[in-house]
């Protein structure tokens, strides 16, 4: 069976969604949960679910050694990126084998790219006049937004669409897509 980490910065829906659909899984499930803030509401959904959490900070992120054995002590074969909002070091993306997942709130190469993130997206879409947006569930690399993709779902952009609108439709898009996205990829890497 895979063991998955979820890193997360933020309130953690995707994470609670991701832990939820593996809950019952053969393939795979979700073993522990990193943020890199303290504060962050993902701590309490980890907690609730019964998945450790660990704030590893962008300091602590520096010190290879202490990551990479908080890895292997929980026997992690796959990480995935919800709502993550630091870069990912290459030593983490080496140690992974290429094997980190990230989601994005928009059909990229379009509106990615570091600072690109959240509302920030959303606003971008609405003021280049895009009729349609979405979401980009990618293997990463050592740059922001850049890796494979594995899987787009696509929203249409309304003519009266607020950031706050077409955020509602892109998370719809996101819980319904990125659990399925993450087991097509267990199911599909060799």
């Amino acid at each position: 069976m895979h063991k998955i980490v979820i890193f997360a910065s933020g309130n953690g829906t995707n994470a609670e969604r991701i832990i939820k659909y593996f809950e019952n899984s053969s393939l795979a499930r979700v073993v522990l949960v990193v943020t890199n803030k303290s504060d962050a509401k993902v701590r309490e959904r980890a907690a609730r679910l019964g998945v450790d959490c660990v704030v590893v900070t962008a300091k602590d992120m520096q010190d290879a050694d202490r990551v990479k054995n908080l890895m292997t002590d929980y026997g992690v074969d796959l990480c995935v990126l919800a709502g993550y909002l630091l870069l990912v070091p290459a030593y983490l993306i080496d140690f992974f084998a290429g094997r980190v997942l990230n989601i994005h709130p928009a059909l990229l190469p379009k509106h990615g790219g570091k600072g690109m993130y959240g509302d920030r997206v959303h606003a971008d879409v609405l003021a280049c006049g895009d009729m349609v947006s979405g979401i980009t569930v990618h293997w990463i690399d050592e740059h922001f937004d850049r890796g494979c993709t594995i899987m787009q779902g696509y929203c249409p952009v309304h003519k009266d669409d607020t950031v706050h609108t077409l955020a509602q439709r892109i998370h719809s898009l996101e819980y319904a897509y990125f659990p399925v996205a993450i087991e097509w990829a267990l199911e599909h890497w060799s």
